[in-house]
């Protein structure tokens, strides 16, 4: 077995939720999370993904190391009382040697959706990156329509930074509005605890 096949030691806890390093056999669960519609309506307006682009582009992205943290950048989430794969969460610094601006992302499947997962998750991974890792400014981004995500970034403790109009090469419904980005500083973490 491969380092990069293995279960990587828990990263982190919260009530609920336990994150681990994503390993290259998390790739069925990874295939079935980017399979499913309503999860990449967001993120690619929905269209399959292949086996070929697990191997080739998701997991090369999530095994990822970054020396600046001395981690990976994305963990995949598991319930903590029965082990059910989730999803994943990434604190990934925007620079691969300097942990200062990390960017907080999530993916998660649906029956995930709307039990308060994808905000414990955020909230940890935040508090872990300013108590830990040398983080000064987490950022976040998503589509303008995506209410949803917005909502895990302002409870996660981010606020609303701008709205922005990108060129994407393919364009989904929704994008029209744009994209906006939310923030949170060390200093304003800080005054919130």
């Amino acid at each position: 077995m491969q380092e990069e096949d293995r279960p990587g030691p828990v990263f982190l806890e919260t009530d609920r939720l336990v994150l681990r390093p994503v390993t290259a056999a998390d790739a069925p669960d990874l295939l079935a999370l980017d399979n499913a519609p309503a999860v990449m309506r967001y993120i690619n307006g929905g269209r399959p993904t292949s086996p070929e682009d697990i191997r080739d582009r998701t997991l090369p992205r999530l095994l990822h190391h970054y020396p600046c943290t001395g981690t990976r950048g994305y963990w995949a989430a598991r319930r903590k009382d029965t082990g059910a794969f989730l999803g994943w969460f990434g604190l990934r610094p925007l620079d691969d040697h300097d942990p200062a601006v990390v960017e907080l992302g999530y993916r998660l499947n649906r029956a995930a959706w709307g039990r308060g997962y994808a905000t414990e998750g955020a909230r940890a991974l935040v508090d872990k990156g300013f108590a830990d890792l040398g983080v000064q400014r987490v950022t976040a981004n998503t589509m303008a329509v995506n209410t949803g995500s917005r909502r895990v970034m302002e409870k996660a403790g981010l606020t609303f930074l701008r709205a922005y109009t990108e060129d994407w090469p393919e364009v989904i419904e929704g994008s029209e509005h744009g994209d906006v980005e939310y923030e949170l500083t060390r200093e304003g973490w800080a005054r919130s605890r």
